[in-house]
Protein backbone atom coordinates (compact mmCIF):
# COMPACT_ATOMS: atom_id res chain seq x y z
CA UNK A 1 0.00 0.00 0.00
CA UNK A 2 3.00 2.24 0.75
CA UNK A 3 4.98 1.79 -1.98
CA UNK A 4 1.38 2.68 -4.54
CA UNK A 5 0.72 5.81 -2.31
CA UNK A 6 4.68 6.84 -3.00
CA UNK A 7 4.21 6.22 -7.10
CA UNK A 8 1.22 8.83 -6.94
CA UNK A 9 2.63 11.33 -4.12
CA UNK A 10 6.04 10.63 -5.06
CA UNK A 11 8.87 9.08 -3.45
CA UNK A 12 10.18 11.68 -1.38
CA UNK A 13 6.74 12.14 1.28
CA UNK A 14 7.90 11.25 4.35
CA UNK A 15 5.85 8.35 6.82
CA UNK A 16 5.81 5.50 8.60
CA UNK A 17 4.92 2.15 8.15
CA UNK A 18 4.59 -0.88 10.25
CA UNK A 19 4.55 -4.22 8.95
CA UNK A 20 5.41 -8.06 9.80
CA UNK A 21 8.72 -9.00 8.04
CA UNK A 22 9.48 -5.98 6.21
CA UNK A 23 12.91 -4.65 6.31
CA UNK A 24 12.86 -2.26 2.67
CA UNK A 25 13.00 1.06 3.27
CA UNK A 26 10.61 3.03 0.95
CA UNK A 27 11.93 6.55 0.00
CA UNK A 28 11.37 8.58 2.81
CA UNK A 29 9.13 6.39 4.52
CA UNK A 30 10.56 4.51 7.54
CA UNK A 31 9.68 0.57 7.87
CA UNK A 32 9.29 -0.70 10.97
CA UNK A 33 8.91 -4.19 11.86
CA UNK A 34 5.76 -5.20 13.99
CA UNK A 35 4.17 -8.45 14.85
CA UNK A 36 1.53 -10.68 14.05
CA UNK A 37 -0.70 -12.04 15.42
CA UNK A 38 0.49 -11.14 18.76
CA UNK A 39 2.14 -7.81 19.26
CA UNK A 40 5.75 -7.13 19.61
CA UNK A 41 8.11 -4.34 20.98
CA UNK A 42 8.74 -3.70 17.35
CA UNK A 43 4.55 -2.93 16.84
CA UNK A 44 4.77 -0.58 19.92
CA UNK A 45 8.43 1.43 18.76
CA UNK A 46 6.58 1.71 14.91
CA UNK A 47 3.24 3.16 16.65
CA UNK A 48 5.37 5.38 18.77
CA UNK A 49 6.96 6.78 15.55
CA UNK A 50 3.42 7.22 13.56
CA UNK A 51 2.07 9.14 17.14
CA UNK A 52 5.07 11.65 17.33
CA UNK A 53 4.68 12.24 13.66
CA UNK A 54 1.51 13.17 13.95
CA UNK A 55 2.06 15.50 16.78
CA UNK A 56 4.96 17.22 14.83
CA UNK A 57 2.80 18.40 11.59
CA UNK A 58 1.49 21.35 11.46
CA UNK A 59 -2.50 21.50 12.55
CA UNK A 60 -3.53 21.89 8.51
CA UNK A 61 -1.80 18.50 7.43
CA UNK A 62 -3.78 15.95 5.56
CA UNK A 63 -2.62 12.19 6.90
CA UNK A 64 -2.81 9.40 4.49
CA UNK A 65 -3.56 6.27 6.71
CA UNK A 66 -3.08 2.81 5.33
CA UNK A 67 -4.91 0.54 6.78
CA UNK A 68 -5.04 -3.47 6.79
CA UNK A 69 -6.13 -6.32 8.16
CA UNK A 70 -3.29 -7.31 11.00
CA UNK A 71 -3.31 -3.63 12.15
CA UNK A 72 -4.55 -5.04 15.32
CA UNK A 73 -1.38 -6.78 16.59
CA UNK A 74 0.92 -4.29 14.26
CA UNK A 75 -0.58 -1.08 15.50
CA UNK A 76 0.28 -1.14 19.12
CA UNK A 77 0.24 1.19 21.76
CA UNK A 78 -1.19 -0.58 25.36
CA UNK A 79 -3.13 1.75 27.58
CA UNK A 80 -1.76 3.45 31.00
CA UNK A 81 -0.90 0.65 33.00
CA UNK A 82 -1.27 -1.85 30.38
CA UNK A 83 2.34 -3.98 29.61
CA UNK A 84 2.89 -5.51 26.27
CA UNK A 85 3.52 -8.45 28.14
CA UNK A 86 -0.45 -8.87 29.37
CA UNK A 87 -1.31 -7.54 26.08
CA UNK A 88 0.29 -10.36 24.33
CA UNK A 89 -1.42 -13.38 27.04
CA UNK A 90 -4.91 -11.56 26.59
CA UNK A 91 -4.46 -11.76 22.66
CA UNK A 92 -3.66 -15.47 22.30
CA UNK A 93 -6.33 -16.28 24.94
CA UNK A 94 -8.90 -14.65 22.49
CA UNK A 95 -7.60 -16.17 19.55
CA UNK A 96 -7.25 -19.37 21.11
CA UNK A 97 -11.56 -18.91 22.78
CA UNK A 98 -12.85 -19.00 19.13
CA UNK A 99 -14.37 -15.53 19.66
CA UNK A 100 -15.06 -13.52 16.28
CA UNK A 101 -12.99 -11.04 15.80
CA UNK A 102 -15.56 -7.87 16.07
CA UNK A 103 -15.86 -9.70 20.37
CA UNK A 104 -11.95 -9.82 20.40
CA UNK A 105 -11.33 -6.38 18.91
CA UNK A 106 -13.77 -5.05 21.69
CA UNK A 107 -11.51 -6.28 24.62
CA UNK A 108 -8.39 -5.14 22.62
CA UNK A 109 -9.58 -1.59 21.90
CA UNK A 110 -10.09 -1.11 25.39
CA UNK A 111 -6.55 -1.92 26.45
CA UNK A 112 -5.22 0.31 23.78
CA UNK A 113 -4.29 3.92 23.30
CA UNK A 114 -4.52 3.97 19.41
CA UNK A 115 -7.43 1.60 18.79
CA UNK A 116 -11.74 2.14 18.63
CA UNK A 117 -10.77 6.10 16.97
CA UNK A 118 -8.64 7.02 19.61
CA UNK A 119 -6.00 7.73 16.89
CA UNK A 120 -8.15 10.17 15.35
CA UNK A 121 -8.72 11.39 18.52
CA UNK A 122 -4.89 12.12 18.90
CA UNK A 123 -4.95 13.66 15.34
CA UNK A 124 -6.01 16.46 16.96
CA UNK A 125 -8.27 17.90 14.23
CA UNK A 126 -6.10 16.85 11.51
CA UNK A 127 -7.45 15.64 8.48
CA UNK A 128 -7.20 11.70 7.96
CA UNK A 129 -7.82 9.94 4.65
CA UNK A 130 -7.67 6.19 5.58
CA UNK A 131 -7.63 4.05 2.62
CA UNK A 132 -8.56 0.64 4.21
CA UNK A 133 -8.24 -3.18 2.55
CA UNK A 134 -10.71 -5.35 4.42
CA UNK A 135 -10.22 -8.36 5.97
CA UNK A 136 -13.62 -8.61 8.56
CA UNK A 137 -16.99 -10.26 7.18
CA UNK A 138 -19.48 -6.89 6.68
CA UNK A 139 -16.39 -4.55 6.17
CA UNK A 140 -17.52 -3.02 9.12
CA UNK A 141 -14.95 0.34 9.77
CA UNK A 142 -14.94 -0.35 13.79
CA UNK A 143 -13.34 -3.61 13.59
CA UNK A 144 -11.50 -3.57 10.82
CA UNK A 145 -7.42 -3.09 12.38
CA UNK A 146 -10.08 -2.57 15.52
CA UNK A 147 -10.70 0.54 14.25
CA UNK A 148 -8.26 3.32 15.48
CA UNK A 149 -9.91 6.35 13.13
CA UNK A 150 -13.56 4.75 13.13
CA UNK A 151 -16.12 5.49 16.22
CA UNK A 152 -16.32 2.82 18.41
CA UNK A 153 -20.12 1.11 19.37
CA UNK A 154 -18.01 -0.89 22.10
CA UNK A 155 -17.39 -0.34 25.92
CA UNK A 156 -15.49 -1.20 28.71
CA UNK A 157 -18.39 -3.48 29.89
CA UNK A 158 -18.29 -5.01 26.28
CA UNK A 159 -14.84 -6.22 26.71
CA UNK A 160 -15.71 -7.47 30.22
CA UNK A 161 -18.58 -9.55 29.09
CA UNK A 162 -16.62 -11.23 25.84
CA UNK A 163 -14.26 -12.42 28.80
CA UNK A 164 -16.80 -13.99 30.63
CA UNK A 165 -18.39 -15.30 27.90
CA UNK A 166 -15.79 -17.72 26.40
CA UNK A 167 -14.50 -18.28 30.35
CA UNK A 168 -11.07 -16.60 29.91
CA UNK A 169 -11.39 -14.51 32.84
CA UNK A 170 -9.58 -15.92 35.15
CA UNK A 171 -6.87 -16.99 32.61
CA UNK A 172 -5.95 -13.34 31.84
CA UNK A 173 -3.45 -11.47 33.50
CA UNK A 174 -5.42 -9.31 36.92
CA UNK A 175 -4.11 -6.13 35.56
CA UNK A 176 -6.29 -6.29 32.62
CA UNK A 177 -9.04 -7.30 34.39
CA UNK A 178 -9.13 -4.47 37.11
CA UNK A 179 -8.06 -2.18 34.17
CA UNK A 180 -11.30 -3.11 32.08
CA UNK A 181 -12.82 -2.83 35.66
CA UNK A 182 -11.70 1.09 36.80
CA UNK A 183 -12.33 1.63 32.69
CA UNK A 184 -16.36 0.47 33.38
CA UNK A 185 -16.74 2.98 36.45
CA UNK A 186 -15.89 6.10 34.56
CA UNK A 187 -12.30 6.63 35.73
CA UNK A 188 -11.10 6.36 32.60
CA UNK A 189 -12.36 8.01 28.96
CA UNK A 190 -14.58 5.51 26.77
CA UNK A 191 -13.28 5.01 23.22
CA UNK A 192 -15.06 8.04 20.95
CA UNK A 193 -18.39 7.23 19.57
CA UNK A 194 -19.90 8.40 16.56
CA UNK A 195 -20.74 12.05 16.49
CA UNK A 196 -17.41 13.00 18.36
CA UNK A 197 -15.65 15.59 17.01
CA UNK A 198 -13.05 14.20 16.42
CA UNK A 199 -14.14 12.20 13.78
CA UNK A 200 -15.31 15.85 11.92
CA UNK A 201 -12.03 15.59 9.57
CA UNK A 202 -12.01 11.66 9.14
CA UNK A 203 -12.56 10.38 5.60
CA UNK A 204 -12.64 6.66 4.94
CA UNK A 205 -12.79 4.56 1.31
CA UNK A 206 -12.50 1.02 1.42
CA UNK A 207 -10.59 0.12 -1.27
CA UNK A 208 -9.32 -4.10 -0.92
CA UNK A 209 -12.74 -6.36 -0.13
CA UNK A 210 -12.65 -9.89 0.31
CA UNK A 211 -15.13 -10.18 -2.60
CA UNK A 212 -12.51 -8.28 -5.20
CA UNK A 213 -10.24 -11.17 -4.63
CA UNK A 214 -12.74 -13.92 -4.82
CA UNK A 215 -14.01 -12.18 -8.09
CA UNK A 216 -10.26 -11.65 -9.45
CA UNK A 217 -9.95 -14.90 -9.15
CA UNK A 218 -13.17 -16.52 -11.12
CA UNK A 219 -11.70 -14.06 -13.47
CA UNK A 220 -8.41 -16.09 -13.47
CA UNK A 221 -10.50 -19.29 -13.70
CA UNK A 222 -12.56 -18.31 -16.47
CA UNK A 223 -9.27 -17.58 -18.17
CA UNK A 224 -7.96 -20.73 -17.28
CA UNK A 225 -10.76 -22.59 -19.64
CA UNK A 226 -12.62 -22.92 -16.11
CA UNK A 227 -16.49 -22.70 -15.18
CA UNK A 228 -16.60 -20.34 -11.98
CA UNK A 229 -19.03 -19.63 -8.95
CA UNK A 230 -18.48 -17.31 -6.48
CA UNK A 231 -20.26 -18.22 -3.24
CA UNK A 232 -22.45 -14.89 -2.01
CA UNK A 233 -22.84 -15.94 1.86
CA UNK A 234 -19.86 -15.01 3.57
CA UNK A 235 -18.14 -18.04 5.65
CA UNK A 236 -17.86 -17.62 8.86
CA UNK A 237 -18.56 -19.07 12.53
CA UNK A 238 -16.44 -22.32 13.50
CA UNK A 239 -13.76 -24.09 11.61
CA UNK A 240 -14.45 -27.51 11.83
CA UNK A 241 -18.51 -26.85 10.80
CA UNK A 242 -18.29 -24.28 8.29
CA UNK A 243 -15.54 -27.12 6.59
CA UNK A 244 -18.10 -29.76 6.76
CA UNK A 245 -20.82 -27.13 5.32
CA UNK A 246 -18.63 -26.21 2.53
CA UNK A 247 -18.17 -29.80 1.49
CA UNK A 248 -21.20 -31.09 1.14
CA UNK A 249 -22.34 -27.81 -0.64
CA UNK A 250 -19.14 -28.93 -3.40
CA UNK A 251 -20.31 -32.22 -3.40
CA UNK A 252 -24.33 -31.02 -4.12
CA UNK A 253 -22.68 -28.51 -6.63
CA UNK A 254 -20.77 -31.10 -8.36
CA UNK A 255 -23.89 -33.14 -9.59
CA UNK A 256 -25.31 -30.06 -11.48
CA UNK A 257 -21.69 -29.10 -13.35
CA UNK A 258 -21.48 -29.50 -17.03
CA UNK A 259 -17.53 -29.03 -16.84
CA UNK A 260 -14.75 -28.64 -14.59
CA UNK A 261 -16.05 -25.41 -12.50
CA UNK A 262 -14.10 -23.29 -10.12
CA UNK A 263 -16.23 -22.31 -6.91
CA UNK A 264 -14.73 -19.65 -4.78
CA UNK A 265 -16.11 -18.16 -1.20
CA UNK A 266 -14.27 -16.34 1.47
CA UNK A 267 -15.02 -15.11 4.86
CA UNK A 268 -13.31 -16.36 8.19
CA UNK A 269 -13.78 -19.07 11.03
CA UNK A 270 -12.83 -19.27 14.26
CA UNK A 271 -11.02 -22.64 15.78
CA UNK A 272 -11.19 -23.16 19.64
CA UNK A 273 -7.94 -24.35 20.63
CA UNK A 274 -8.44 -27.61 22.60
CA UNK A 275 -4.78 -29.74 21.90
CA UNK A 276 -1.07 -28.89 21.59
CA UNK A 277 -0.54 -29.27 17.92
CA UNK A 278 0.47 -26.53 15.56
CA UNK A 279 -1.30 -25.19 12.64
CA UNK A 280 -4.21 -22.38 11.74
CA UNK A 281 -7.78 -21.85 10.99
CA UNK A 282 -7.07 -22.62 7.35
CA UNK A 283 -4.72 -25.56 7.55
CA UNK A 284 -7.43 -26.94 10.44
CA UNK A 285 -10.39 -26.09 7.58
CA UNK A 286 -8.71 -28.11 4.57
CA UNK A 287 -8.06 -31.61 7.14
CA UNK A 288 -11.95 -30.72 8.47
CA UNK A 289 -13.38 -30.65 4.52
CA UNK A 290 -10.56 -33.76 4.01
CA UNK A 291 -12.27 -35.84 6.15
CA UNK A 292 -16.09 -34.71 5.52
CA UNK A 293 -14.75 -35.38 1.53
CA UNK A 294 -13.04 -38.93 1.96
CA UNK A 295 -13.63 -41.31 -0.65
CA UNK A 296 -15.35 -38.35 -2.89
CA UNK A 297 -13.97 -38.14 -6.54
CA UNK A 298 -13.80 -34.78 -8.32
CA UNK A 299 -13.57 -32.44 -5.81
CA UNK A 300 -9.90 -30.74 -4.50
CA UNK A 301 -10.10 -27.59 -2.95
CA UNK A 302 -7.20 -24.35 -1.27
CA UNK A 303 -7.98 -22.90 2.09
CA UNK A 304 -5.93 -20.22 3.08
CA UNK A 305 -5.10 -16.74 4.06
CA UNK A 306 -4.60 -13.97 1.54
CA UNK A 307 -1.88 -12.39 3.46
CA UNK A 308 -0.04 -15.44 3.47
CA UNK A 309 0.00 -16.52 7.17
CA UNK A 310 -2.02 -18.91 8.21
CA UNK A 311 -1.56 -18.68 12.67
CA UNK A 312 1.84 -19.02 13.87
CA UNK A 313 2.99 -21.32 11.27
CA UNK A 314 5.19 -21.08 7.85
CA UNK A 315 1.81 -21.80 5.73
CA UNK A 316 -0.59 -19.66 4.34
CA UNK A 317 -3.29 -22.96 4.55
CA UNK A 318 -3.34 -26.30 2.68
CA UNK A 319 -4.87 -28.14 0.09
CA UNK A 320 -7.45 -31.33 0.31
CA UNK A 321 -9.57 -33.59 -2.09
CA UNK A 322 -11.54 -36.51 -1.50
CA UNK A 323 -8.47 -38.59 -1.52
CA UNK A 324 -6.42 -36.98 1.01
CA UNK A 325 -7.91 -38.51 4.12
CA UNK A 326 -6.97 -41.97 2.79
CA UNK A 327 -3.34 -41.06 1.24
CA UNK A 328 -2.89 -40.18 5.16
CA UNK A 329 -3.74 -43.25 6.37
CA UNK A 330 -2.01 -45.11 3.87
CA UNK A 331 1.08 -43.67 5.33
CA UNK A 332 0.43 -44.35 8.98
CA UNK A 333 -1.54 -40.67 9.17
CA UNK A 334 -4.39 -40.18 11.56
CA UNK A 335 -6.54 -37.11 9.98
CA UNK A 336 -9.40 -37.24 13.00
CA UNK A 337 -6.54 -37.69 15.60
CA UNK A 338 -4.76 -34.71 13.99
CA UNK A 339 -7.61 -32.04 13.49
CA UNK A 340 -8.89 -33.22 17.55
CA UNK A 341 -5.40 -31.98 18.61
CA UNK A 342 -5.38 -29.15 16.23
CA UNK A 343 -1.96 -30.46 14.55
CA UNK A 344 -3.20 -29.75 10.56
CA UNK A 345 0.18 -28.35 9.85
CA UNK A 346 2.19 -31.55 10.87
CA UNK A 347 -0.88 -33.28 9.36
CA UNK A 348 -0.30 -31.12 5.98
CA UNK A 349 3.27 -30.73 5.98
CA UNK A 350 3.76 -34.80 5.91
CA UNK A 351 1.53 -35.24 3.17
CA UNK A 352 3.43 -32.19 1.20
CA UNK A 353 0.26 -30.42 0.73
CA UNK A 354 1.03 -27.25 2.75
CA UNK A 355 0.08 -24.08 0.65
CA UNK A 356 3.55 -21.53 1.34
CA UNK A 357 3.42 -18.43 -0.84
CA UNK A 358 5.11 -16.45 1.83
CA UNK A 359 3.92 -12.80 3.27
CA UNK A 360 1.84 -10.98 0.72
CA UNK A 361 1.58 -8.00 2.52
CA UNK A 362 -2.19 -7.91 2.43
CA UNK A 363 -4.85 -9.18 4.13
CA UNK A 364 -8.99 -9.34 2.69
CA UNK A 365 -9.63 -12.32 5.00
CA UNK A 366 -9.64 -16.19 3.85
CA UNK A 367 -10.28 -17.76 0.57
CA UNK A 368 -11.41 -20.91 -0.09
CA UNK A 369 -10.95 -22.15 -4.22
CA UNK A 370 -12.56 -25.70 -5.03
CA UNK A 371 -12.16 -27.31 -8.47
CA UNK A 372 -15.20 -29.84 -9.23
CA UNK A 373 -15.28 -32.11 -12.28
CA UNK A 374 -18.68 -33.80 -13.26
CA UNK A 375 -19.58 -36.65 -12.21
CA UNK A 376 -19.33 -39.61 -14.03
Amino acid sequence: MARAALEVLGAETPGDVVGAGMVERLGAIRIHVGGHPLPTAGSVAGTAAILARIAASPPETLILFLLSGGASALLASPAAGVTLDAKREVTARLLGCGAPIAEMNAVRKHLSGVKGGLLAKRAAGRRIWALILSDVVGDDLATIGSGPTAPDPTTFGDALSVLARYGIADEVPVSMLEHLRTGVTGRYDETPKAGDPCFRHVRHEIIGTNRRALDAGAQRARELGLDAVVREAPIHGDTTRAAEEFAADLLRQRRGVTGPTCILAGGETTVIVRGRGRGGRNQEFALAAALALDGADGVALLSAGTDGIDGPTDAAGAFASGGTAGAARARGLDPRGALDANDSWSFFAALGDLFSPGATGTNVMDVKIAIVTPAV
